[in-house]
Protein backbone atom coordinates (compact mmCIF):
# COMPACT_ATOMS: atom_id res chain seq x y z
CA UNK A 1 0.00 0.00 0.00
CA UNK A 2 1.07 3.40 -0.96
CA UNK A 3 0.85 5.05 2.85
CA UNK A 4 2.41 8.33 1.55
CA UNK A 5 -0.46 8.88 -0.61
CA UNK A 6 -3.02 7.93 1.54
CA UNK A 7 -1.95 10.44 4.72
CA UNK A 8 -2.10 12.65 1.86
CA UNK A 9 -5.49 11.89 1.08
CA UNK A 10 -6.12 12.13 4.76
CA UNK A 11 -4.39 15.22 5.92
CA UNK A 12 -7.80 17.17 7.46
CA UNK A 13 -8.33 14.14 9.16
CA UNK A 14 -4.27 13.72 10.86
CA UNK A 15 -4.54 17.58 11.77
CA UNK A 16 -8.26 16.71 13.76
CA UNK A 17 -7.53 14.08 15.55
CA UNK A 18 -4.00 15.50 16.48
CA UNK A 19 -2.09 12.77 17.39
CA UNK A 20 -3.51 9.73 16.52
CA UNK A 21 -1.52 7.73 13.34
CA UNK A 22 -3.61 6.46 10.64
CA UNK A 23 -0.65 4.36 9.16
CA UNK A 24 -0.88 2.29 12.74
CA UNK A 25 -4.85 1.91 12.20
CA UNK A 26 -4.36 0.82 8.58
CA UNK A 27 -1.64 -1.36 9.13
CA UNK A 28 -3.84 -4.50 8.98
CA UNK A 29 -5.83 -3.56 6.35
CA UNK A 30 -5.32 -5.50 2.47
CA UNK A 31 -4.15 -3.83 -0.20
CA UNK A 32 -7.41 -5.05 -2.47
CA UNK A 33 -9.56 -2.97 0.13
CA UNK A 34 -7.45 0.10 0.37
CA UNK A 35 -9.52 1.76 -2.69
CA UNK A 36 -12.55 0.31 -1.47
CA UNK A 37 -12.39 1.99 1.86
CA UNK A 38 -11.26 5.64 0.90
CA UNK A 39 -12.83 7.47 2.54
CA UNK A 40 -14.61 4.90 5.05
CA UNK A 41 -13.88 4.18 8.12
CA UNK A 42 -15.20 0.88 9.96
CA UNK A 43 -16.85 0.77 13.62
CA UNK A 44 -13.26 -0.65 14.38
CA UNK A 45 -11.48 2.02 13.49
CA UNK A 46 -13.27 4.67 14.77
CA UNK A 47 -13.63 2.93 17.94
CA UNK A 48 -9.83 2.78 18.34
CA UNK A 49 -8.77 6.21 16.82
CA UNK A 50 -11.69 7.75 19.74
CA UNK A 51 -11.16 5.19 22.19
CA UNK A 52 -14.52 4.30 22.24
CA UNK A 53 -16.09 1.02 22.86
CA UNK A 54 -18.02 -0.58 19.98
CA UNK A 55 -21.04 -1.32 21.88
CA UNK A 56 -21.12 2.67 22.76
CA UNK A 57 -21.20 3.11 19.15
CA UNK A 58 -23.48 0.60 18.34
CA UNK A 59 -25.80 2.40 21.34
CA UNK A 60 -25.46 5.96 19.29
CA UNK A 61 -26.31 3.90 15.81
CA UNK A 62 -29.61 2.78 18.12
CA UNK A 63 -30.59 6.14 19.65
CA UNK A 64 -29.97 7.32 16.69
CA UNK A 65 -27.23 10.16 18.22
CA UNK A 66 -24.14 9.37 15.57
CA UNK A 67 -25.54 7.28 12.59
CA UNK A 68 -23.00 5.72 10.04
CA UNK A 69 -23.24 6.70 6.51
CA UNK A 70 -24.28 3.47 5.30
CA UNK A 71 -24.76 -0.11 6.52
CA UNK A 72 -23.26 -3.11 4.12
CA UNK A 73 -26.70 -5.12 3.53
CA UNK A 74 -24.82 -8.36 3.22
CA UNK A 75 -22.59 -8.09 6.25
CA UNK A 76 -24.32 -5.79 8.36
CA UNK A 77 -20.62 -3.57 8.77
CA UNK A 78 -21.47 -0.12 9.37
CA UNK A 79 -18.83 2.52 7.61
CA UNK A 80 -18.29 6.28 9.00
CA UNK A 81 -16.88 8.95 7.33
CA UNK A 82 -14.01 11.95 7.87
CA UNK A 83 -17.05 14.71 7.58
CA UNK A 84 -18.47 12.80 10.54
CA UNK A 85 -15.70 13.33 12.80
CA UNK A 86 -16.53 16.66 14.08
CA UNK A 87 -20.25 15.53 15.28
CA UNK A 88 -18.54 12.80 17.48
CA UNK A 89 -15.90 15.26 18.33
CA UNK A 90 -19.32 17.46 19.47
CA UNK A 91 -20.85 14.24 21.19
CA UNK A 92 -17.79 13.37 23.28
CA UNK A 93 -16.98 16.97 23.88
CA UNK A 94 -20.55 17.19 25.53
CA UNK A 95 -20.46 14.07 27.27
CA UNK A 96 -17.04 14.44 29.08
CA UNK A 97 -18.85 17.80 30.61
CA UNK A 98 -21.60 15.80 31.87
CA UNK A 99 -24.35 16.87 29.31
CA UNK A 100 -26.93 13.75 28.87
CA UNK A 101 -27.41 12.08 25.29
CA UNK A 102 -30.20 13.52 24.90
CA UNK A 103 -30.05 16.42 25.40
CA UNK A 104 -26.69 16.12 23.01
CA UNK A 105 -29.04 14.49 20.86
CA UNK A 106 -31.55 17.07 20.79
CA UNK A 107 -28.77 19.72 20.05
CA UNK A 108 -27.20 18.18 17.31
CA UNK A 109 -31.15 17.74 15.73
CA UNK A 110 -31.23 21.50 16.10
CA UNK A 111 -27.88 23.34 16.43
CA UNK A 112 -29.55 26.54 17.54
CA UNK A 113 -26.25 28.56 19.08
CA UNK A 114 -28.83 30.12 21.95
CA UNK A 115 -30.13 26.59 22.39
CA UNK A 116 -26.26 25.43 22.81
CA UNK A 117 -25.09 28.51 25.05
CA UNK A 118 -27.72 27.58 27.35
CA UNK A 119 -26.84 23.95 27.18
CA UNK A 120 -23.56 24.97 28.47
CA UNK A 121 -24.80 27.42 30.86
CA UNK A 122 -26.63 24.73 32.74
CA UNK A 123 -24.10 22.54 32.45
CA UNK A 124 -21.93 25.12 33.79
CA UNK A 125 -24.19 25.63 36.88
CA UNK A 126 -24.45 21.46 37.08
CA UNK A 127 -20.64 21.69 37.63
CA UNK A 128 -20.28 24.25 40.10
CA UNK A 129 -22.75 22.79 42.26
CA UNK A 130 -20.91 19.49 42.28
CA UNK A 131 -17.47 21.35 42.79
CA UNK A 132 -18.85 22.71 46.19
CA UNK A 133 -20.37 18.87 47.35
CA UNK A 134 -17.01 18.00 46.73
CA UNK A 135 -15.36 20.21 48.49
CA UNK A 136 -17.72 19.50 51.50
CA UNK A 137 -16.57 16.10 50.91
CA UNK A 138 -12.87 17.13 50.69
CA UNK A 139 -13.12 18.63 54.03
CA UNK A 140 -14.87 16.04 55.77
CA UNK A 141 -12.40 13.74 54.66
CA UNK A 142 -9.62 16.09 56.02
CA UNK A 143 -11.15 16.55 58.99
CA UNK A 144 -11.47 12.26 59.25
CA UNK A 145 -8.12 11.54 58.29
CA UNK A 146 -6.74 14.09 61.33
CA UNK A 147 -8.78 12.64 63.83
CA UNK A 148 -7.67 9.23 62.95
CA UNK A 149 -4.02 9.79 62.52
CA UNK A 150 -4.51 11.45 66.29
CA UNK A 151 -6.02 8.64 67.61
CA UNK A 152 -3.20 6.40 67.13
CA UNK A 153 -1.01 8.69 69.26
CA UNK A 154 -3.56 9.77 72.19
CA UNK A 155 -1.79 11.29 75.36
CA UNK A 156 -3.35 10.92 78.49
CA UNK A 157 -5.05 7.60 77.90
CA UNK A 158 -7.52 6.55 81.47
CA UNK A 159 -7.03 9.84 82.99
CA UNK A 160 -9.41 12.81 83.44
CA UNK A 161 -8.53 16.42 82.13
CA UNK A 162 -10.18 19.13 82.47
CA UNK A 163 -10.49 21.11 78.95
CA UNK A 164 -12.27 24.63 77.24
CA UNK A 165 -14.23 23.24 74.34
CA UNK A 166 -15.55 24.86 71.57
CA UNK A 167 -18.97 25.60 70.92
CA UNK A 168 -19.93 22.72 68.39
CA UNK A 169 -22.72 22.37 66.35
CA UNK A 170 -24.63 19.09 65.94
CA UNK A 171 -28.19 17.44 64.28
CA UNK A 172 -29.36 15.56 67.38
CA UNK A 173 -32.10 13.19 67.52
CA UNK A 174 -33.48 12.53 71.01
CA UNK A 175 -34.71 9.11 71.24
CA UNK A 176 -34.02 6.46 74.46
CA UNK A 177 -31.32 4.57 73.53
CA UNK A 178 -30.77 0.82 75.04
CA UNK A 179 -29.38 -1.32 72.52
CA UNK A 180 -26.89 -1.81 70.01
CA UNK A 181 -29.88 -2.28 67.62
CA UNK A 182 -31.82 0.90 68.49
CA UNK A 183 -29.00 2.79 67.84
CA UNK A 184 -28.65 1.83 64.41
CA UNK A 185 -32.12 2.21 63.61
CA UNK A 186 -32.22 5.97 65.03
CA UNK A 187 -28.67 6.31 63.28
CA UNK A 188 -30.43 5.21 60.01
CA UNK A 189 -33.66 7.25 60.87
CA UNK A 190 -30.91 10.34 61.13
CA UNK A 191 -29.60 9.60 57.91
CA UNK A 192 -32.89 9.48 55.95
CA UNK A 193 -35.23 11.82 58.22
CA UNK A 194 -33.04 14.38 59.68
CA UNK A 195 -30.04 15.00 57.43
CA UNK A 196 -31.40 14.11 53.84
CA UNK A 197 -32.36 10.86 52.25
CA UNK A 198 -29.98 8.48 50.80
CA UNK A 199 -26.68 10.24 53.06
CA UNK A 200 -24.46 7.74 54.53
CA UNK A 201 -22.66 8.88 58.21
CA UNK A 202 -19.38 7.72 58.80
CA UNK A 203 -17.56 9.32 61.85
CA UNK A 204 -18.83 11.60 64.13
CA UNK A 205 -21.81 9.98 65.40
CA UNK A 206 -22.23 10.55 68.85
CA UNK A 207 -24.25 9.53 72.00
CA UNK A 208 -25.44 11.74 75.22
CA UNK A 209 -26.03 10.51 78.32
CA UNK A 210 -28.60 12.52 80.66
CA UNK A 211 -27.07 14.10 83.69
CA UNK A 212 -29.94 12.76 85.51
CA UNK A 213 -28.87 9.32 84.68
CA UNK A 214 -25.33 10.00 85.51
CA UNK A 215 -25.97 10.67 89.08
CA UNK A 216 -28.16 7.87 89.13
CA UNK A 217 -25.13 5.91 88.09
CA UNK A 218 -26.93 4.29 85.01
CA UNK A 219 -24.30 4.98 82.18
CA UNK A 220 -26.02 2.55 79.41
CA UNK A 221 -29.01 4.40 78.65
CA UNK A 222 -28.76 7.28 76.04
CA UNK A 223 -31.22 9.86 75.83
CA UNK A 224 -30.41 10.87 72.19
CA UNK A 225 -27.91 10.44 69.05
CA UNK A 226 -26.11 12.90 67.07
CA UNK A 227 -23.95 13.69 63.85
CA UNK A 228 -21.43 16.59 64.49
CA UNK A 229 -21.64 19.02 61.78
CA UNK A 230 -18.56 20.38 59.58
CA UNK A 231 -20.64 22.97 57.44
CA UNK A 232 -23.54 25.26 57.90
CA UNK A 233 -27.30 23.70 57.38
CA UNK A 234 -30.14 26.16 57.82
CA UNK A 235 -33.73 25.87 58.42
CA UNK A 236 -33.20 22.57 60.10
CA UNK A 237 -35.08 21.93 63.65
CA UNK A 238 -32.64 19.49 64.61
CA UNK A 239 -29.83 21.26 64.97
CA UNK A 240 -28.43 22.14 68.28
CA UNK A 241 -25.67 23.55 69.74
CA UNK A 242 -23.01 21.71 71.89
CA UNK A 243 -22.02 24.58 74.43
CA UNK A 244 -18.75 26.34 75.09
CA UNK A 245 -17.18 25.69 78.50
CA UNK A 246 -14.88 23.54 80.98
CA UNK A 247 -15.77 19.53 80.19
CA UNK A 248 -14.73 16.46 82.04
CA UNK A 249 -12.66 14.53 79.22
CA UNK A 250 -11.43 10.80 79.23
CA UNK A 251 -10.16 8.86 76.83
CA UNK A 252 -9.42 4.84 76.48
CA UNK A 253 -9.22 2.21 74.19
CA UNK A 254 -12.36 0.36 74.26
CA UNK A 255 -16.02 0.67 73.05
CA UNK A 256 -19.61 1.70 74.85
CA UNK A 257 -19.07 -1.51 77.03
CA UNK A 258 -16.06 0.04 78.60
CA UNK A 259 -17.51 3.27 79.33
CA UNK A 260 -19.49 2.57 82.45
CA UNK A 261 -15.65 2.27 84.37
CA UNK A 262 -15.10 5.97 82.99
CA UNK A 263 -18.55 7.16 83.59
CA UNK A 264 -17.58 6.39 87.55
CA UNK A 265 -13.79 7.55 87.44
CA UNK A 266 -14.73 10.96 86.20
CA UNK A 267 -17.61 11.00 88.67
CA UNK A 268 -14.88 10.47 91.30
CA UNK A 269 -12.64 12.74 89.76
CA UNK A 270 -15.02 15.59 90.37
CA UNK A 271 -15.79 14.78 93.76
CA UNK A 272 -12.14 15.04 94.23
CA UNK A 273 -11.79 18.36 92.69
CA UNK A 274 -14.86 20.19 94.06
CA UNK A 275 -16.90 19.63 90.28
CA UNK A 276 -20.24 19.43 89.76
CA UNK A 277 -22.12 18.30 86.47
CA UNK A 278 -23.78 20.97 84.63
CA UNK A 279 -24.98 18.84 81.47
CA UNK A 280 -25.40 15.62 79.64
CA UNK A 281 -22.44 13.85 78.63
CA UNK A 282 -21.25 13.69 75.17
CA UNK A 283 -19.56 10.13 74.23
CA UNK A 284 -17.90 8.69 70.95
CA UNK A 285 -16.31 6.00 69.90
CA UNK A 286 -13.57 7.42 67.40
CA UNK A 287 -12.19 3.73 66.41
CA UNK A 288 -14.49 0.74 67.00
CA UNK A 289 -14.14 -2.38 64.97
CA UNK A 290 -15.24 -1.95 61.25
CA UNK A 291 -12.09 0.59 61.00
CA UNK A 292 -9.61 -1.71 62.60
CA UNK A 293 -9.61 -5.26 63.47
CA UNK A 294 -6.79 -4.64 66.49
CA UNK A 295 -8.22 -3.50 69.55
CA UNK A 296 -5.08 -1.97 70.62
CA UNK A 297 -6.61 1.06 68.60
CA UNK A 298 -10.03 1.24 69.24
CA UNK A 299 -10.98 4.76 70.81
CA UNK A 300 -13.89 6.10 72.58
CA UNK A 301 -13.78 9.58 74.56
CA UNK A 302 -16.35 10.32 77.04
CA UNK A 303 -16.69 14.13 77.84
CA UNK A 304 -19.17 15.60 80.45
CA UNK A 305 -19.81 19.83 81.04
CA UNK A 306 -18.75 21.05 84.72
CA UNK A 307 -18.48 23.64 86.72
CA UNK A 308 -16.73 24.73 90.04
CA UNK A 309 -18.96 23.65 92.65
CA UNK A 310 -21.06 26.96 93.88
CA UNK A 311 -20.55 27.45 97.82
CA UNK A 312 -22.39 29.45 100.34
CA UNK A 313 -20.60 32.41 101.58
Amino acid sequence: MDYEKYNSTCKNLIERVCCFSLYGLIQGFPATRCGEMKNKFSIGQISKLYNIPIKTLRYYDEIGLFKPIDVDKKTGYRHYSSEQFEQLHTIIYLKIRGVSLKDIKNHLEKRNIDCFLELLKEQQSITENKIKEFEKIKITLKNRIKEIEGSKNVLNLDTVTINELQERKILKLTEKICSERELELFLKKLENNVISPGHIIVGKVGLTVSKDKIMQMIFDEYNSIFVLLEECIENNIFIETIKQGSYACVCFRGGRSESPKYYKMILEYLDENGLEIIGDSIERTIINQFISEDKSYHLTEIQIPVRKLLTLQ
